[in-house]
């Protein structure tokens, strides 16, 4: 972790001297497992060998650079332990300014079977925001991790808690990355983009199947602007890549503040979707011990179960629609 670190502070550097001529470099954004890869297949382990406490000598390292630099910086995502929760592992990310750490934000939404972290909507009493934006003197800035992307709820919530800047660091492999036929990443960052009239700014992972099997790690960061046109994107494939663009906050402010159409966080009709108003996954009740420690094969059973409650549900619901039919006739 202390090479990685060390490795992210000459990056920031790179870019801050580079980009002087052109623009000022303020907000900085690193990909998913920067600081540290879930390379332990249990929870057990993650806790012995990897998992570490934030606020740490990682997050201190950051905030001296971003007072250096007057800046951002949206850390890579590190393996967290947290005394209030034993047994846990979080997959959790940092904005870190001149004045500290802005916030902390845990995945949500795991890649679940193959990641053993806990997700912080699982957990009984869990009180912090989820989904915790920051308001920063270059705009209100919310992160969400990798997989979180697949799930607009999630972007729609951010943008719902003022997020002008939706962060996205991410470790998302082929195929679904940054290259045709599919092209998930490119697809997602612009889709989200749009839907909430908000930046994306989206770090990859650019890493070979040789270094980090069984995938291989296709890059291709981008930043988007609020109407989903990408205002910079660096080459697919594996190796290190620094990509600039200008977020104008002003502008993004002014097209919320105008516009009429295509507004459609002020055009959502929330209760038109009662899918929101019951419970799905983690399945209720779990189909054993829900203080179980999390592995891959406990998390297949949670989707087995949360698959079948999902069909029964479809059937009541059909059902019921017959039924009104009939009454109707």
């Amino acid at each position: 972790m202390r090479a990685n670190t060390d490795r992210m502070l000459s990056m920031i550097d790179s870019a801050v001297a580079g980009a002087a001529p052109f623009l000022p470099v303020r907000l900085v954004v690193f990909p998913e497992f920067a600081h540290s890869a879930p390379v332990f297949a249990t929870v057990a382990e993650l806790l012995e060998r990897l998992a570490i406490q934030i606020p740490n000598e990682h997050t201190e390292r950051l905030e001296q650079k971003a007072r250096e630099h007057n800046i951002y910086i949206q850390s890579g995502s590190m393996l967290e332990f947290d005394p209030k929760w034993p047994g846990c592992v979080f997959n959790a990310t940092c904005l870190i300014g001149p004045e500290g750490i802005c916030y902390k934000y845990r995945k949500v939404n795991t890649w679940i079977p193959y990641e053993v972290h806990s997700s912080p909507h699982d957990l009984d009493g869990y009180d912090e925001p989820l989904f915790p934006v920051a308001d920063t003197p270059i705009g209100r800035i919310g992160c969400a991790i990798c997989y979180d992307w697949l799930f607009p709820e999630a972007m729609r919530q951010l943008a719902a808690n003022g997020a002008e800047v939706l962060v996205r660091i991410s470790a998302y492999m082929d195929p679904w990355g940054a290259t045709e036929p599919m092209a998930w990443w490119t697809i997602v960052n612009r889709c989200r983009a749009l839907e909430n009239t908000a930046y994306v700014v989206a770090a990859n992972q650019g890493a070979s199947l040789k270094h980090y099997p069984p995938y291989s790690w296709p890059g291709g960061s981008q930043v988007v602007d609020f109407e989903g046109r990408l205002l910079a994107e660096a080459s697919p494939g594996p190796g290190e890549r620094i990509v600039i663009a200008p977020l104008d906050i002003s502008a993004l402010r002014h097209e919320r503040a105008t516009r009429r159409g295509h507004h459609m966080l002020a055009h959502l009709r929330t209760e038109a979707y009662p899918v929101y108003g019951r419970h799905q996954y983690p399945p209720m009740p779990f189909p054993d011990d829900d203080s179980a420690q999390i592995d891959y094969e406990r998390n297949n059973r949670l989707i087995d179960q949360a698959k079948l409650e999902l069909e029964q549900m479809r059937g009541s619901d059909t059902a019921q629609q017959g039924r009104n039919q009939k009454l109707k006739t």
